[in-house]
């Protein structure tokens, strides 16, 4: 089971004056229960990219196939794909729009035709799985905190029960508290087997949590490999507007002169190759 991505272009406005080539021939595949990041600056083509996994754009060019469902124009599949991958946004305003968060969370699974004595188990689940407080769910999304709406927006995606979660920068914006406690709850979706695909500018982060990263620039495909070979490859290859995390740029640095320490985004393997293990 995963999403097999083959070839896709894409291009906004085509023909007009405002053409402009978003994809080209973009190929990999994100096997499901894994974490595949998505990482290049703003304007490379990844939002158009995790737009095309649910279908909510459809391929111009090549093919995508979802558990060996295609995405594609007038599919009788494509009902059962945008179930099976659940997409949240870079802004929780764009995805909100219910009274309450708890009619917001419960709009899915009743889209998808899950029995009504059902649904608030869902929504209570959902809500418990983001962290977000039962007080919440009887308040309107749009009177939360920036942090509250996040998570509502994660949840209500969450309680249809997708197969795959993309998320498109869900760490912008936020403290560092905040970002751990994301990456501790994506990290325990993926270890119950739901796939997630992160969208995000944050080299940091898919370096720490992914098993694949795809590296995107100007709509094309520059790498796409485990972390430590796109980190690697970033080293020899920098991409415009993506930088090398600190701790990643210290490690490349200290190689360069002669030490003998792996390339590595973890200080404390840093520190173990400099100082040997210390009690």
């Amino acid at each position: 089971m995963s999403i097999t991505v083959s070839g896709l272009g894409h291009t906004y406005h085509p023909g007009t004056p405002l053409e402009t080539r978003a994809l080209r021939e973009i190929s990999f595949e994100f096997p499901a229960g894994t974490w595949f990041s998505v990482v290049g600056h703003t304007g490379s083509g990844k939002s158009t990219l995790a737009q095309h996994l649910n279908g909510i754009l459809l391929p111009m060019e090549g093919k995508i196939f979802i558990d060996g469902l295609e995405v594609k124009e007038k599919s009788p599949s494509l009902r059962e794909i945008r179930r099976k991958v659940g997409l949240v946004f870079q802004y929780p305003e764009q995805q909100l729009f219910a009274e309450t968060v708890s009619d917001e969370l419960a709009f899915a699974p009743r889209n998808w035709g899950v029995p009504e004595e059902d649904i608030p188990g869902r929504v209570s689940a959902a809500a418990a799985q983001v962290g977000l407080d039962e007080g919440c769910l009887g308040r309107s999304p749009f009177h939360l905190s920036g942090g509250e709406k996040r998570k509502a927006a994660i949840a209500s995606v969450l309680s249809s029960r997708p197969d795959y979660l993309v998320l498109d920068e869900p760490t912008a914006g936020l403290d560092s508290f905040s970002r751990k406690e994301l990456t501790r709850l994506l990290s325990g979706l993926r270890n119950e087997g739901m796939g997630i695909l992160l969208v995000t500018h944050d080299l940091d982060i898919a370096l720490q949590m992914s098993d694949r990263i795809l590296v995107l620039d100007g709509g094309r495909r520059i790498v796409c490999d485990t972390p430590a070979a796109v980190l690697d490859h970033l080293r020899t290859h920098p991409v415009p507007g993506l930088q090398l995390p600190e701790i990643a740029a210290l490690s490349a640095a200290l190689r360069e002169r002669g030490k003998n320490v792996p390339l590595t985004w973890n200080w404390k393997e840093i520190k173990s190759a400099l100082f040997g293990s210390q009690k």
